[in-house]
C-alpha cells in the first residue's frame, strides 16, 4: 500500500536542447548557473565598505574557480568513488557528461586554486576564502537540483514516507528524494546561515571565520544528508554503516572548527 502512495518522479529530459551531436544539459547548466551567480554575488560583496578584496580580484578568479571545480570534481570522483573502474577504462575519465563529480574533489580543486591565486595576486587568502565561502552554497544548490532532474544519487528505500518517489533507475521501491534534502541543507540553509552571520556579527572582521563556518557547516549537512542517501553501488556501506561521503566530510568539520578557533584567537585583522 505505501508503494501505491509514492509520488511519481517528475521525469524531465536531462537534455535541454540538442544541436546534432552537441547538447545542452541541465547538469552543465547547473554548473554555469552556480559559477555565474556566485561570481556576481562575490563581486557585490567585494564592493561593500570595508572589504579588503577588490571586485577585480574576484573577477580574475572566475577561470581558476571553473577549472578547480571541474578538474577537481572529476578527479575526486575517479579517486574516491570508482578508482578500479577508471584504471581499467581510463578514457572514461573524460566522459564528464555521463555524470560522476565529487564535491569533495571540487572543493580541493577550488582551495588549491585559491591558494595559488592569492599568492600570485598578493592578497589575503583567508579574507578571499571568506567571500568565496559565502557564495559557494549557490553552486551546491543548483548541483543537487540537477542530480534530481537526472534521477541520480537517489535516496534509501522509504516505503513509509509520504513524499517518497520511485526513481527510473532506482528500482520499484519508493525512495527518499535525498537530492532535494541535500539541496536544502547544503545549499539554501548553509547560504542563509553564512550570510546572516556575515551581516549581523563581527565574524567578517576575523579572517577565516566564514571559510571555517562553511567547511564545518557543509560537513555536518553532508553527514546528515548521507543518512538518507543510497551509497554508491560500487562502494556500499563502510564501517558501522557509514558512507564514503560521511568519511570525506569529517575532515571538513575538523578543519572548519580549527579555522574558526584560529580566527577567534588571532589578533591580526589584516591577515
Amino acid at each position: 500500500m505505501p508503494t501505491l502512495l509514492a509520488l511519481p518522479f517528475p521525469v524531465i529530459d536531462p537534455v535541454i536542447v540538442a544541436f546534432g551531436p552537441f547538447a545542452i544539459r541541465w547538469y552543465a547548466l547547473s554548473y554555469i548557473a552556480g559559477l555565474v551567480l556566485g561570481w556576481q554575488m562575490a563581486m557585490r560583496l567585494a564592493r561593500q565598505p570595508g572589504s579588503r578584496i577588490t571586485p577585480d580580484e574576484i573577477d580574475g578568479f572566475l577561470v581558476w574557480a571553473t577549472i578547480g571545480v571541474i578538474l577537481g570534481g572529476r578527479l575526486g570522483y575517479v579517486i574516491f568513488y570508482n578508482p578500479l573502474f577508471y584504471l581499467q577504462n581510463p578514457i572514461e575519465i573524460l566522459s564528464v557528461w555521463k555524470g560522476g563529480m565529487s564535491f569533495h574533489g571540487g572543493m580541493l580543486g577550488v582551495i588549491l586554486g585559491m591558494v595559488l591565486y592569492a599568492r600570485r595576486s598578493s592578497i589575503s587568502l583567508f579574507r578571499f576564502a571568506d567571500i568565496i565561502a559565502c557564495v559557494a552554497p549557490i553552486g551546491l544548490f543548483f548541483g543537487r537540483i540537477a542530480n534530481f532532474i537526472n534521477g541520480e544519487l537517489w535516496g534509501r528505500v522509504a516505503p513509509d514516507v509520504a513524499w517518497a518517489m520511485v526513481f527510473p533507475t532506482g528500482g520499484a521501491e519508493p525512495r527518499h528524494p535525498s537530492q532535494l534534502y541535500q539541496a536544502v541543507l547544503e545549499g539554501l540553509v548553509l547560504f542563509v546561515l553564512l550570510n546572516l552571520v556575515r551581516r549581523h556579527t563581527d565574524v567578517a572582521q576575523k579572517p577565516g571565520s566564514l571559510a571555517g563556518l562553511f567547511l564545518a557547516g557543509y560537513g555536518c549537512a553532508r553527514i546528515i544528508g548521507e543518512l538518507f542517501r543510497q551509497p554508491d553501488e560500487q562502494l556500499g556501506y563502510l564501517v558501522a554503516g557509514t558512507t564514503m561521503g560521511q568519511w570525506l566530510s569529517l575532515p571538513m568539520v575538523l578543519l572548519g572548527l580549527w579555522l574558526m578557533a584560529r580566527a577567534k584567537r588571532d589578533d591580526n585583522p589584516s591577515a
